[in-house]
């Protein structure tokens, strides 16, 4: 029985008599398997407890966690979102840089987007749509290689000789060796999903972050998610780390991100955890919320579906990721199958589509001085919300990298 409904029973039982108002309640306890609203209250007492613990002990200054499950959820600030030059304590509606966050929620929806719109196709080679980008092999590399990272190159673009802008960002991408065959190995590269966003760039006649404003966060109500947050907004933004004297707050901590000016398709993206929220509860109900129809079911079902090629043995959905040394907000306990994404300054976001739950983590480990470490808190946040929504302590493997 839906936790959701003890609301309504109580009410309709409590003129019987306050015997069987309680025998009810405590019936209802058993029969949604000793959860009430949807969550273990223990786990959400050790879930706290965890968060707070990584704050005392500087792994992170404080964060924002959203645990959702079948439409009950549970959500909380911790710690301060800023520890200098002066202290602010953390809330709810905290704006974060996502990092690589930006890649599942701007670029590769914006792919699918215009897969949709029939505009590209997945196993067609870069180069039709990014003219310049041949030579070392790269004439084999396809959007889906791209998107599942089995391109073949190389982790991040060279930042010396010193460069700027989105152009030049382009110009070394596509003049980039190829290490690898493309499709025959795994490795998370930037590079890819800068070439994707300038792919959707070109395809759309929008910028990206442009594109994804109109097709995603407007529809769905992101209010406080965008590219280069307005300067009303900054007073809400956790700052990340120093860079050339000044506190960035409002400015993308990833460095190739800045330099191509804040929008790129590996970083760049702002947002605070109940918009990421919004967006996860759309992807579990198969691309519809409160009857905006982002995508089609099937296409949510391609993003979130083993893409990688054969013999690659990381398995990667369009973007997503679901069983590779990124895996750890899966935790020990949710099933092989679900997916999600994290990001270098300290967020997760982790979706289980078999027990309609998802664990979103938001924090700025990087402030002030890129010194906070939050692998084995997300392994043991996902543990946790597993255990929290009644899931069973059956262990699966997975492993912890930043």
């Amino acid at each position: 029985m839906p936790a959701i409904l003890l609301p309504a029973l109580r009410s309709s039982v409590w003129k019987r008599g306050g015997l069987f108002v309680a025998t009810c309640i405590f019936s209802i306890s058993i029969l949604a398997g000793g959860l009430l609203f949807g969550f273990e209250p223990g786990k959400l007492t050790e879930i706290d407890e965890a968060i707070q613990s990584a704050v005392r002990e500087g792994r992170c200054p404080g964060a924002v966690l959203w645990l959702e499950h079948d439409g009950q959820s549970y959500h909380k600030a911790y710690g301060q979102r800023m520890v200098e030059p002066v202290v602010e304590d953390m809330t709810e509606d905290t704006i974060f840089d996502v990092a690589s966050l930006t890649k599942v929620l701007a670029t590769a929806p914006s792919v699918m987007k215009l897969l949709e719109a029939g505009k590209v196709e997945l196993d067609t080679p870069v180069v039709r749509y990014i003219p310049e980008f041949t030579g070392s092999g790269k004439e084999r590399i396809t959007l889906r290689h791209l998107l599942t990272h089995t391109s073949g190159l190389r982790a991040g673009l060279p930042t010396k000789p010193a460069w700027t802008g989105r152009a030049s960002a382009i110009d070394l991408a596509c003049a980039e060796p190829l290490p690898n065959e493309p499709g025959t190995m795994f490795r998370y590269s930037d590079i890819n999903f800068i070439l994707l966003g300038e792919i959707v760039r070109r395809v759309s006649g929008r910028p990206l972050n442009e594109y994804a404003r109109s097709e995603f966060y407007e529809p769905l109500k992101m209010s406080d998610t965008s590219f280069n947050p307005s300067t009303t907004s900054k007073a809400r933004i956790a700052p990340t780390s120093w860079a050339g004297g000044e506190m960035l707050r409002g400015i993308v901590h990833d460095p190739t991100a800045r330099r191509m000016g804040g929008v790129a398709g590996h970083a760049g993206l702002f947002a605070t955890a109940a918009d990421i929220a919004r967006y996860a509860r759309m992807l579990l109900r198969h691309g519809n919320l409160d009857d905006a129809q982002i995508f089609k079911s099937e296409t949510v079902a391609m993003m979130t579906s083993v893409q990688t090629p054969r013999g690659v043995k990381q398995a990667r959905g369009l973007g997503w990721d679901i069983d590779s040394p990124y895996s750890s907000p899966r935790g020990e306990l949710f099933p092989i199958g679900g997916f999600g994404h994290t990001g270098w300054t300290g967020g997760s976001v982790w979706v289980d589509p078999g027990s309609k739950t998802f664990v979103i983590f938001l924090c700025n480990r990087v402030h002030p001085s890129d010194g906070g470490n939050v692998i084995k808190l997300w392994k043991t946040l996902g543990t946790l919300a597993a255990q929290a929504v009644g899931l069973a302590p059956e262990k699966s493997t997975g492993s912890d990298t930043q």
